[in-house]
């Protein structure tokens, strides 16, 4: 039987979100949107209830292209807010689109996304050796100030824990605990 961190539980979702997706570097600008909408969805839920709603966000928000997702209106909003797949929240729907025209505005001026998150950790993800999931933090100084970096830019839902969460899930830093198959494999780039 495969050694896991202990987080991911029994449901099948969350252990092959676990086992395929968390802690790998991800450096395609859409796919790192995605991960900003949906934590700043989870902001107060659990990271399961998210995941099961994963395709209907994806759906909802057209595949997460921050191009239709900046242009969305009060009509669009409505939709959403009546959207039984998504968390129905007000602030967080005005908040992922406003973010998406934060989140151009950074490719405009960096050239990717990918190229401005990256360079907080100079392009090489950060390997951590935890011993034990109780040692994982829920937030560090670095992601304090990236979180000040992008509040500053006018994101919102980004504070130190939601980023701390997106770096662990978008593979800037791998946060797998060391006795966990996925920390090795992660750490010598087989993703």
């Amino acid at each position: 039987m495969l050694q896991r961190c202990g987080w991911e539980g029994s449901d099948p979702l969350y252990i092959a979100y676990h086992d395929t997706e968390w802690g790998v570097p991800v450096h395609e600008d859409r796919k790192l949107f995605e991960f900003l909408v949906l934590e700043g969805a989870q902001a107060g839920l659990s990271w399961i209830t998210i995941l099961k709603k994963r395709e209907a966000y994806r759906k909802a928000f057209d595949d997460f292209d921050p191009c239709k997702v900046s242009r969305y209106d009060e009509k669009k909003i409505a939709s959403l807010l009546e959207n039984r797949g998504i968390v129905r929240n007000r602030r967080k729907i005005e908040s992922a689109i406003r973010n998406a025209g934060n989140f151009l505005d950074l490719c405009e001026e960096y050239g990717s996304f990918d190229t401005y998150i990256w360079n907080f950790v100079d392009g090489i993800q950060i390997q951590n050796s935890w011993k034990d999931i109780s040692e994982v933090p829920q937030y560090t100084p670095l992601g304090e100030k990236i979180s000040r970096d992008l509040k500053k830019r006018g994101f919102s839902f980004t504070g130190p824990t939601i980023i701390y969460s997106f770096m662990q899930a978008v593979g800037l830093v791998n946060d797998h605990i060391t006795r966990c198959f996925r920390y090795s494999e992660i750490n010598a780039g087989k993703y």
